[in-house]
């Protein structure tokens, strides 16, 4: 057998798995959050935005840590900052008030799409529901199912 072939079959198999690892790590990333939204609700729900518009005040952001709520408290009153080094290079100001509008919107988006996750009424007339089986609970011995036992 020819040495240079086999070189060059074990070279291109090591590339294969090495494209195929590269492949299923791509797969697996996430898309990134869409900050920009974020912050578009931010600003809805009350919060100032700031610019780092200064040297001072990109040396102050690039202090805190990024897309997360930190309280600062002045005197009797907390101030919610969240900063965006990246997205604005800026900083959201908001008090307790603009925080708890922004909470709730958050619990009311999150409740608008649970509903939208939630079962929908299904309707074609050429699909036939009795080809699944009886639909009435049945008492399969660990507690109430459909269908017949043993399903």
């Amino acid at each position: 057998m020819n040495r240079d072939v086999f070189v060059g079959t074990r070279h291109d198999a090591a590339l294969a798995v090495l494209l195929v690892g590269v492949a299923i790590l791509s797969a697996c990333q996430t898309a990134p959050p869409d900050v920009a939204a974020y912050e578009d609700k931010l600003a809805a729900a009350g919060f100032v935005k700031r610019i780092a518009n200064t040297p001072q005040r990109q040396a102050m952001l690039a202090r805190l840590p990024p897309n997360q709520f930190l309280i600062r408290q002045n005197g009797d009153t907390l101030h919610y900052v969240y900063a965006d080094p990246l997205v604005c290079g800026c900083l959201y100001v908001g008090t307790q008030q603009a925080y708890d509008q922004y909470r709730a919107d958050q619990l009311q988006q999150q409740f608008l799409d649970e509903q939208r996750l939630n079962a929908q009424m299904y309707s074609d007339a050429a699909w036939s529901w009795g080809v699944w089986g009886p639909w009435e609970p049945v008492d399969a011995g660990f507690g109430f199912t459909y269908g017949p036992a043993g399903w």
